[in-house]
């Protein structure tokens, strides 16, 4: 028979280990608290991250304003009578790449068709739009023959000073031909205005308005100063024909009037095409109009 000593000592024994079980236990269970709560705080940083990275916290953000592609410069109607004020294209929102067709129909034939490079010159083609929505150029005449081979239109006076109350600067003007200019480009090198190209012309240069040339045979000044805006791709025959008739006095000394006025009865812009336009100085080819 077991002592009273072994009876008290193994008492004693399994007090202590259920107190050691308890411990275990209570152990236990505050690991797992702690684990939950380290698993919801990561959970919740892991959103709140990702709602800060989304801009969740940001304030309400302004919506960026397109960029101007154009700036139109004003012009004084009062200190020049020659101008005509019919508005200004916009600045925003214009097309700037592909090709937008444009058409001139003349009294001495056509119509000539022009492809407006709206890559290279999308300001170019943007003030033509505007002044052709606007009857800007019916009814007036290409009021000279340039001895660059060109003929020049788009000034409803007829005096070369005349233009709308807007201005823009060149976008898409060729460089100087290398190696030393000269009439004729270089065997091998393109021209800087080859015949059937379309360019603004500025009075004084750089400052674009509304008049024009279309070159009737290839051009290679020394000092190129005509922004490019498309090429013609119909009716080049009508314009060397033009180009090709004698020249009279404007009436202040120099022989550069066509000696039959060419009327331009109407100009048209057509919508832009969805195909990117070539890049470089455009050429044509004589096509019936």
């Amino acid at each position: 028979m077991a002592s009273s000593r072994d009876r008290q000592r193994k008492m004693a024994r399994a007090k202590l280990d259920r107190q050691l079980a308890r411990r275990a236990a209570v152990a236990k269970r505050r690991r797992q608290i702690r684990a939950g709560v380290g698993a919801a705080v990561v959970v919740a940083l892991i959103a709140v991250g990702s709602a800060w990275a989304l801009g969740a916290f940001d304030s309400e953000p302004e919506k960026s304003a397109a960029g101007d592609v154009c700036l139109w410069t004003p012009q004084d109607a009062a200190a020049n009578t020659n101008l005509k004020d019919v508005g200004t294209p916009a600045t925003k929102d214009l097309p700037t790449s592909g090709t937008r067709p444009m058409t001139v129909t003349t009294n001495q034939g056509g119509p000539i068709t022009v492809a407006l490079n709206l890559t290279d010159a999308p300001c170019g083609a943007a003030s033509l739009a505007h002044l052709a929505g606007r009857s800007f150029y019916d009814n007036t005449k290409c009021h000279e023959i340039t001895a660059e081979g060109a003929l020049r239109c788009g000034d409803p006076t007829g005096t070369g000073l005349g233009g709308p109350t807007y201005s823009f600067y060149d976008e898409n003007r060729p460089t100087a031909p290398e190696p030393a200019p000269s009439a004729s480009a270089a065997p091998g090198q393109p021209p800087a205005y080859p015949k059937g190209t379309v360019a603004m012309i500025g009075n004084p240069p750089g400052s674009n308005g509304s008049q024009f040339l279309i070159f009737f045979k290839d051009a290679n000044p020394a000092e190129p100063k005509y922004t490019v805006v498309g090429n013609v791709t119909g009716g080049l025959d009508v314009v060397e024909k033009i180009g090709g008739q004698p020249t009279v006095d404007n009436g202040s000394g120099a022989k550069v009037k066509p000696k039959t006025d060419v009327v331009i009865q109407s100009l048209t812009v057509g919508e832009p095409t969805t195909a990117p336009a070539d890049s470089g100085t455009p050429s044509a080819s004589p096509s019936a109009g």
